[in-house]
């Protein structure tokens, strides 16, 4: 879970009462978009967090923004505002998104690449490491990052695999130094 006591709170009311109305799924790629969205736009939350905006302007503001969410993610949403939680937003989708992957034993991967993962690979790879730590499947997002030379990078949740050609050199290089 998060390091935010108040976003896991926020986070463990929605998910339950997503699981109530049998509505995870939905609610987790929702959030996943929210999350998304407003990490790639940090400006997002400063408009949010601005007091010359009032709360009914900043909530029209995340209304027009969020126009599709469900109503449960639209009234957290909404509940966030008016306590004035606007920079907790991330943390309570990461929140949700990570109860609702403990719930279905999956867990988030990073994969970094060379060149961009086929689904063979991408499931191959979910099937040889999700027992690793203890889950059923990955949830896994690609990043091509051409500095590996070749190889895979993997993180999960606080682990890192380390199998590019990249990191075996600088393996080797720290073992030539020291």
């Amino acid at each position: 879970m998060s390091q935010n006591i108040v976003a896991e709170r926020y986070a463990l009311a929605l998910f339950q009462l997503a699981k109530e109305h049998n509505q995870v799924q939905k609610i987790e790629e929702e959030l996943r978009v929210v999350r998304k969205s407003v990490s790639e736009n940090p400006g997002f939350i400063t408009l949010l967090t601005s007091p010359n905006l009032s709360l009914h302007e900043k909530k029209n503001i995340l209304q027009g923004v969020f126009s599709n969410v469900s109503p449960f993610v639209a009234h957290t949403l909404q509940l966030l505002i008016d306590r004035h939680r606007q920079s907790d937003i991330v943390d309570v989708a990461k929140g949700f998104i990570d109860l609702a992957n403990k719930e279905n034993g999956v867990a988030e991967a990073t994969v970094y690449s060379t060149r961009p993962l086929t689904a063979a690979e991408a499931e191959s790879i979910s099937a040889s490491f999700a027992p690793k730590v203890g889950r059923r499947s990955l949830n896994i997002e690609n990043i091509v990052d051409s500095n590996l030379l070749g190889g895979l990078k993997i993180r999960i949740e606080n682990r890192i695999y380390d199998g590019s050609l990249r990191g075996k050199l600088d393996r080797l290089e720290r073992t030539l130094i020291s």
